[in-house]
């Protein structure tokens, strides 16, 4: 086998095996294994660089130093959302949808809400190509090589997708893995964090990406924006976006 086909197995298979993990909850392989697979494929990038590929899983390991980051206008506004906290809130909130929408038909999806750090993945040809911060919903943080560094955000999509798409969702550190970064904190003379999602949208601003790398974040998306995605409910977008990884 050529060098150029055993880099681009190797990436096919930790794309599938991240994709396993990551939106299926089914590993085929072990950490061990999967980390072997790693780093021959980022001892081959190495010694042949001009095989490069921006979608590789190489990228989750970081390594590149942001000084300063850039902000960017959102295409579409980031909205955040209202609180309710009576059932006579949700009834009001209703009626409000059914007068806008007159005689059609309802239905609703019910999903968890995460407390996290709010971003926006661009995708264009099914490659991501930018990740920027919610800031005040109109402009935020470019934070592309930091998020790139999070296994359960896919680098390339695969199946029927459209040519260009944003989808939001949050960066969240689960509290396992939080209260595992803070005992090694406090053995290490260190004051804790105070809290996961303080922790997660300080994470997204460091300027090595190594670091962020190093942490155990994850990403939960749920709202798809853009022209002609053909996606006429919440649900359906859902599992448009579960079928393209």
């Amino acid at each position: 086998m050529i060098i150029k086909e055993k880099i681009e197995e190797l990436r096919r298979e930790l794309r599938a095996h991240n994709h396993n993990y990551y939106v299926l909850d089914n590993p085929t392989i072990s950490d061990y294994e999967f980390d072997m697979k790693l780093k021959e494929l980022q001892l081959l990038e190495y010694k042949y660089p001009e095989f490069f590929d921006a979608t590789s899983p190489t990228l989750r390991v970081g390594g590149a130093i942001t000084k300063s980051f850039n902000t960017i206008v959102h295409e579409h506004r980031m909205y955040s959302l209202d609180n309710s906290y009576s059932k006579q809130d949700l009834e009001d909130w209703e009626k409000r949808i059914q007068k806008i929408l007159g005689d059609a038909e309802v239905s609703f999806t019910c999903e968890l809400k995460y407390d996290g750090a709010s971003i926006s993945l661009t995708y264009e040809n099914g490659q991501l190509v930018k990740a920027v911060t919610r800031g005040d919903g109109f402009q935020g943080d470019e934070v592309t090589t930091n998020i790139k560094t999070i296994r359960s955000v896919p680098l390339q999509l695969k199946g029927d997708y459209p040519p260009k798409f944003d989808i939001r969702g949050e960066i969240i550190l689960p509290l396992e893995g939080f209260n595992k970064m803070n005992e090694e904190r406090i053995a290490a003379g260190e004051d804790p964090y105070m809290n996961p999602r303080n922790t997660a949208s300080g994470s997204l601003k460091l300027q090595d990406s190594a670091a962020v790398a190093q942490r155990p974040l994850d990403c939960l998306l749920y709202g798809i924006v853009g022209p002609n995605t053909g996606i006429s409910s919440q649900f359906q977008m859902l599992e448009k976006a579960r079928d393209w990884g």
